[in-house]
């Protein structure tokens, strides 16, 4: 199955696939496009960003255009959603179901939820809407597919919030949790320390630390540093650049510094790193 939809007017794009050509596969790792993937059958591991990810039968990932994605060749059950800014990104949407929601920029790691069984037959439902839809060439199609991938952005960001402890908080702190990783996204590379971004909160670092603790939250710390060593991974990984020339992109006056600070968060040197991963072709 692949499902593609393009509007010349806008540009917009949303493909659906069940990874049965070889340009499914590499959809994944084109720039600009939000990824979900969705397990329905058995248990695929997919590589994100250099890091093995497990994905059991009814679980969904959801990547930002900043991830990699890499899948197995012979995978089985997997159906991914993927759309570009334009389809849906531009369009008003609440805050949390927005392309700076909770499911692309809640956390810091590319987030998975849990499907009940009443959960998969919604997503089955949707997906045959999608189908359905995917057949009427009109000139409302497209609000049709954006309506139904709100529709799921919504469902999953309410399992989410079950699922990561934020359900039972307000609006304000969901949105200051969002805000952060937002902030962190767009200053990882120049901003390094906590307080570069209880700044821009306006908060004191003790109060914003105090109260991603309070709320069993991933420290700020640990989101800043896991977001520099993801992005380390990744132009490791896929890019040909020097680790001089990395440092240098992330913020690091001094090379040995980030050698120190991947070593750190690693557990080895980021050339080593390299020499055990061989991704680049």
């Amino acid at each position: 199955m692949k499902l593609d939809y393009h509007s010349i007017k806008d540009n917009g794009r949303l493909t659906i696939t069940s990874f049965q050509c070889g340009p499914s596969l590499q959809l994944l790792q084109e720039k600009g496009l939000y990824k979900i993937v969705w397990c329905t059958e058995g248990e695929e591991t997919l590589v994100v960003d250099g890091y093995d990810v497990i994905l059991k039968k009814n679980q969904v990932l959801f990547c930002t255009p900043v991830n990699i994605v890499d899948i197995p060749k012979d995978n089985y059950g997997l159906i991914a959603f993927v759309f570009n800014r334009e389809f849906y990104c531009i369009q008003h949407n609440d805050p949390e179901v927005s392309c700076m929601g909770l499911l692309f920029y809640g956390s810091s790691n590319a987030p998975i939820i849990n499907l009940s069984v009443k959960e998969q037959a919604s997503f089955n439902a949707m997906l045959v809407l999608f189908q359905e839809e995917f057949e009427t060439r009109d000139h409302i199609q497209g609000e049709m597919l954006r309506t139904l991938l709100k529709r799921m952005l919504i469902t999953s960001t309410r399992l989410i919030k079950q699922d990561s402890n934020q359900a039972s908080l307000s609006v304000k702190q969901v949105d200051l949790i969002r805000k952060f990783n937002i902030l962190v996204e767009q200053h990882y590379k120049d901003k390094h320390q906590v307080a570069d971004y209880a700044d821009l909160l306006f908060k004191s670092p003790k109060t914003l630390s105090n109260f991603f603790k309070k709320h069993d939250v991933k420290s700020p710390l640990k989101i800043i540093n896991e977001r520099i060593t993801a992005e380390a991974k990744r132009l490791l990984l896929y890019s040909d650049k020097s680790a001089e020339e990395i440092a240098y992109e992330l913020g690091y006056k001094e090379p040995s510094h980030f050698s120190k600070f991947f070593k750190t968060q690693v557990g080895t040197s980021p050339l080593s790193f390299r020499k055990e991963h061989q991704f680049i072709s």
